[in-house]
């Protein structure tokens, strides 16, 4: 079973930077890439489909909600009808820089706190699905939740993901903090592994939960981040990795 490697990415503001997004560029194959709500701004939207396109990584659209200060990790009450206009702007937004650089927009992954709650929603999912359906691409989500169940009643493929820099919490919810931790990278690779072997992951109250992915997730903004996409693409893929590109 081979597994691609995502990376929420593209998440600066002006002058500032959060991740080592050209390190992590060379390590992985899907880039989830913030439209503005959460992070970004259009230039950064612009360079980060560039180096998309030169590294030869396919791109998806990063929406979140509403929440620049909070980084889209805070819940907010919003009505589905919200969620879909939400979600149609930040995709139309990137979309018009992808169609400008001459790279098709590969899939939809809701960022944060969206992402969390339209996986226990599935009114929330659905209204999401909505917004993504005229894009005609899949959407990146968690196997066994509303994403799954949402998504397929709106004719939405699903590519379901795992988390390599997450914890998953006893009901089988992802740990979604303000600050993501440091994680270490043969850990991170060696959960990855089992998810392959065993489709199982333990969670923080010591039993196993079932797993179904296609993709890894490593966060930018993880400590090592890079450190972890680079074990990470030397255990799914066997191949050498640069001594630049290994750098946290």
């Amino acid at each position: 079973m081979r597994m691609t490697i995502n990376c929420d990415m593209g998440e600066g503001f002006g002058l500032y930077r959060l991740g080592d997004d050209a390190a992590m560029m060379q390590l992985i194959d899907l880039a989830n890439v913030a439209c503005g709500f959460h992070a970004s701004d259009p230039t950064t939207m612009r360079q980060t489909i560039r180096l998309a396109k030169q590294h030869g990584v396919k791109v998806g659209a990063h929406p979140s909600l509403p929440d620049l200060q909070g980084f889209g990790r805070r819940a907010m009450a919003v009505s589905p009808p919200e969620v879909t206009d939400i979600v149609t702007y930040q995709v139309g937004a990137l979309n018009a820089f992808l169609d400008a650089e001459g790279v098709p927009l590969n899939h939809v992954k809701p960022h944060g706190a969206l992402y969390g709650m339209a996986a226990r929603d599935e009114k929330i999912a659905a209204a999401i699905a909505d917004a993504v359906r005229p894009f005609g691409v899949p959407i990146l989500g968690m196997a066994f939740t509303a994403h799954e169940t949402a998504y397929s009643a709106k004719g939405i493929e699903l590519i379901p993901e795992f988390y390599a820099d997450l914890e998953y919490d006893g009901d089988g919810n992802l740990i979604l903090s303000r600050v993501h931790g440091a994680v270490d990278p043969l850990e991170a690779a060696m959960r990855v592994l089992r998810v392959i072997r065993d489709r199982a992951v333990t969670t923080t109250a010591g039993h196993d939960i079932p797993v179904k992915a296609t993709t890894v997730c490593v966060h930018s903004d993880t400590p090592s981040a890079v450190a972890i996409a680079a074990e990470l693409s030397r255990v799914l893929r066997q191949r050498p990795i640069t001594q630049s590109s290994a750098q946290v």
